[in-house]
């Protein structure tokens, strides 16, 4: 069986592959693109965003992780009509006043809204034999 080609990502110091995928709000797959690791996230998102073509006319809001911040949000907006909406994560340090008391930071994990339901289906994937990475 012939592999695809693998990249090296700088940012996370690996080659190989990475996976982008698209979702609807139960976990069910969309759209799906595999490209080598050296596409930044944000070209990734490009690829599997431009798969839409017409064929889903009342998506209008997409969830997305902090990656996928940057000019491909305002290319998004002029070109396919979405809204993508970043999920960040919880802040780890606050500015205070010095007469204010400290907020409570969270501390672990936490799960991140709508964000779970991505790695989710990564997991479904995953657990299959076939269709198990590299």
């Amino acid at each position: 069986m012939k592999r695809g080609v693998r990249g090296y990502d700088g940012g996370k110091k690996v080659s190989g592959r990475k996976r982008h995928i698209l979702v609807d709000t139960t976990g069910l797959v969309i759209t799906l693109v595999v490209h080598p690791a050296d596409i930044t996230d944000r070209d990734g998102a490009r690829l599997v965003l431009g798969q839409l073509g017409d064929r889903f006319p009342r998506l209008q809001h997409v969830w997305a992780d902090a990656g996928y911040r940057g000019a491909v949000r305002e290319w998004a907006r002029e070109q396919l009509g979405l809204v993508i909406e970043i999920v960040n994560r919880p802040r780890r340090w606050f500015w205070e006043a010095p007469d204010e008391e400290p907020p409570t930071i969270p501390r672990g994990f936490q799960v991140l809204p709508r964000r779970w339901v991505v790695e989710r289906t990564f997991a479904w994937i995953g657990r299959h034999r076939q269709m198990s990475r590299d």
